[in-house]
This record gives structure tokens, C-alpha cells and sequence, in this order.
């Protein structure tokens, strides 16, 4: 008994993954590949039918495939981060254009990766995943001035005020925050929050720098992130 009770242990203690995939094949061979990789597996063939899982159990992240019938996998992402659910979620998709990507980071994914893949990739994807969004030990709270942002809790505040910040946005003021008075490169910004195959010569980090520039100046306040000159940006407290 003692025996059969640590081996349930172990095998619940492995990561739970929602794969939501509406095409048969695909999904069973990544059913295959993570549970041989020591993952737990829950399959969807669609997102209508992943929330119902959702309902019932809780995933450590999901792999979702963007087209699917129903509900398909952006509109997923945006409706598990308007209700606040920070599962962590890694798209696949046929799509090789950089405004899909973009498309899918701003629906609330964590990851972008374009079929066909690599699966030494995905699975590098999947375990960086676990990693960001494994729990610290301590609480850890960003600031410049009167901004501040916790990760643990997702919320930026401006002098008390909330900020109604995009993953795109949230995840840009971290990178900044957490190298402050460091000025990173447009390549560096790019890379981290892209990916390091995204199109440098893009308009993408200027407009988000400008949505961050409203959304932190509002009411008047004094200007933290800071354009240097043919380099890149960095975050000074005013």
C-alpha cells in the first residue's frame, strides 16, 4: 500500500498539460511525445471543450492550437485572461506571419511557436514556461518612483493607480523594470519579448512604447521610460 501511495505521488506531482488540438493526429502525437517526456496529458479537440476541462481541473500550462472550431485558440487566450486565469499558455499555429504572432501575444499567450516545429523546441518552450511561472520563494515588487509592478500578481500601478496594461505592454514595463537605468537595444527588446526571428526593422516596440507612455503619463506624471538615441530605451525613476 505504502508503495502503490508514493507512486500516485509521483506520477500527480508530474506537470498536468492541456493540449487543445482539434486535428486528430497532431494531437495524439503530442499526447505521445509529452507523456513519454513524463508529462501528464489532458486532450481537447477544441476550446469550447478545453474550458469545460478547465472547469473541472487545473492544468500547469496548455498547448493550444490557434485555428479550431467552436472557440478557437485566441479567443481562448482572451477569455481565460479576462477572467483573470494566468495559465500559462503556449500557441502553435500554421501561421508564419509576424502580425499573427503579435496577434497571439496580445490575446494573452505566453509562447508562439509556428508549425511544423522541432520537438526538442517545444519541449525547450514548455520547460522555460514552467520556470517563469513557478512560484518564488519570496514576493518580488518592481519599482521606479511611484510605478510599480508586481509579476506574482500581474497589476502596475501608477501612484496607487492601476494600469490597464495588454500581456505585451505588462511584459515590456517587467523587462524595463528589471533592468533599470540599463539601456536595453531595440534587438535585445525584440528578442526577449518577440523572439529572436521577429523583424527588427518593425514599428511594434515604438508603438508599444508610446501605448506605455500614455497609459504611465496619464493625468500628468513625469516620464519614466526614456528614449536613448540610436540604442534603445531604458526606465529612470523621474
Amino acid at each position: 500500500m505504502i508503495t502503490s501511495t508514493t507512486s500516485e505521488d509521483a506520477a500527480m506531482s508530474k506537470p498536468l498539460v492541456l493540449v487543445a488540438e482539434d486535428d486528430p493526429s497532431v494531437r495524439a502525437t503530442l499526447d505521445q511525445l509529452l507523456r513519454f517526456e513524463g508529462y501528464r496529458v489532458l486532450q481537447a479537440s477544441d476550446g469550447a471543450r478545453a474550458l469545460e476541462l478547465l472547469d473541472r481541473q487545473r492544468p500547469d500550462l496548455a498547448v493550444v492550437d490557434v485555428v479550431m472550431p467552436n472557440v478557437d485558440g485566441l479567443s481562448l487566450c482572451r477569455l481565460l485572461r479576462a477572467r483573470g486565469d494566468r495559465l500559462p499558455i503556449l500557441v502553435l499555429t500554421a501561421r508564419h506571419q509576424i502580425g499573427d504572432r503579435v496577434a497571439g501575444l496580445d490575446a494573452g499567450a505566453d509562447d508562439y511557436l509556428a508549425k511544423p516545429f522541432a520537438t526538442a523546441e517545444l519541449l525547450a518552450r514548455l520547460r522555460a514556461l514552467l520556470r517563469r511561472t513557478a512560484p518564488s520563494e519570496e514576493p518580488e515588487l518592481l519599482s521606479a518612483g511611484d510605478l510599480t509592478l508586481d509579476p506574482a500578481t500581474r497589476e502596475a500601478k501608477r501612484a496607487g493607480r492601476l494600469l490597464d496594461l495588454t500581456k505585451t505592454e505588462f511584459d515590456l514595463l517587467e523587462l524595463l523594470l528589471r533592468n533599470q537605468r540599463v539601456v536595453l537595444s531595440r534587438a535585445q527588446i525584440y528578442e526577449h519579448i518577440w523572439g529572436f526571428d521577429f523583424d527588427t526593422d518593425s514599428r511594434s516596440l515604438d508603438v508599444y512604447i508610446g501605448y506605455l507612455r500614455r497609459k504611465t503619463e496619464e493625468g500628468g506624471a513625469l516620464r519614466v521610460i526614456q528614449t536613448v538615441r540610436n540604442v534603445g530605451y531604458t526606465v529612470k525613476a523621474p
